[in-house]
């Protein structure tokens, strides 16, 4: 059903079409991560090493060959250690100050495992001649490191690549978003830490779309594991389908397909042992490496839309890009973007 006051509002708030039947404009459905129903039941250590062994043999067995997207950080070096070797591999880069380099641990990694390593040059050009061909395939504005998982997307096919591996989902899955787990969230807490871009203040006729946040209410509190569960899950796991599916090139993770058959210890958690299964078992295959610090995955969004003066439309507040951090920026940037293209 077309409903673009209900897209507007649900992507600023979830970065996430949130009721998936509504639509931009009813001759343009958007496209959504499906996720598969045969979950990997986790109860320890051992459990996920022999998930990620079968997730990877699935892939080969059905003739299917793997590529890795691989950072500095830890869950996309213990996929390093179990796809085969010559595996080539993919590390974003971008030369822009304040950016931070992971290319030379993501080499440290390759060097290791005996795979092959490929770094993926992210130049704002590409972006923006990228985020239109992305935007046409989800119907929906799109996540700030589409673009660069679409490169290295188009990069493996060329490679002859049919599966590319990703890390993603590991975070909600093990625990590793210490900041979203940090309390017990009181309700209206965990509206405001979790919304990504406050619709009343960015769009002329912005409001609250709040059901999504409502399921999962707990009196005063709510049950924040549950909604990351469903709704970070999707949307995350939705960026990164869709940069695949659009270059033509299969999303894969072995994390995205695992469930923890006991409840995370938010303790150890907030003390600052966040992922401590999948430390302990990075700690396993890398002995001598040293654990590296969690980043999010590198972009310049600051850098980029550090001049651009704001959306123009009449959808939006004036002067609403004012004082934003960059990925809020790009946000606006990328949802105006959108509505031109549907105005075409």
């Amino acid at each position: 059903m077309e409903d673009r006051l209900y897209c507007n509002n649900s992507f600023l708030i979830y970065r996430y079409i949130a009721d998936e039947s509504k639509q931009f404009r009813s001759d343009i459905k958007p496209y959504f991560f499906e996720p598969n129903s045969n979950e990997y039941k986790i109860k320890g250590l051992d459990d996920t090493e022999c998930a990620i062994k079968n997730y990877i043999d699935e892939i080969i067995s059905s003739g299917g060959k793997v590529g890795l997207a691989l950072s500095g950080g830890i869950d996309s070096a213990i996929l390093a250690k179990y796809v085969p070797k010559d595996t080539p591999t993919y590390t974003f880069h971008s030369d822009l100050p304040g950016v931070l380099d992971e290319t030379l641990q993501a080499k440290k990694y390759a060097d290791v495992c005996g795979l092959q390593n490929t770094v993926i040059d992210i130049r704002w050009e590409d972006v923006k001649k990228n985020a239109e061909v992305l935007m046409r395939h989800k119907g929906a504005p799109i996540h700030s490191i589409e673009t660069q998982i679409y490169a290295a997307a188009c990069q493996a096919l060329k490679d002859g690549v049919t599966h590319l591996l990703f890390g993603e989902n590991a975070d909600i899955v093990f625990g590793g978003m210490d900041g979203l787990l940090a309390k017990d969230w009181t309700f209206d807490e965990f509206v405001k830490r979790y919304t990504y871009l406050d619709p009343t203040k960015v769009l002329v006729d912005g409001r609250w779309e709040m059901k999504p946040f409502e399921m999962f209410r707990k009196g005063d509190y709510i049950d924040y594991y549950g909604f990351i569960r469903k709704y970070f899950y999707l949307e995350a796991n939705n960026s990164y389908d869709n940069a695949c599916a659009t270059a033509g090139i299969k999303y894969s993770s072995p994390f995205n397909r695992m469930r923890l058959q006991f409840e995370l210890d938010y303790e150890r958690i907030r003390k600052g042992d966040t992922k401590y299964i999948l430390r302990e078992l990075f700690n396993n295959l890398y002995p001598d490496m040293g654990q590296p610090v969690k980043v999010p995955m590198p972009r310049a969004v600051t850098q980029w839309l550090q001049d651009w003066e704001g959306p123009s439309r009449k959808e939006f507040i004036p002067h609403c890009a004012d004082g934003l951090k960059g990925d809020q920026r790009w946000m606006i940037y990328i949802l105006e973007r959108f509505l031109n293209l549907l105005d075409k």
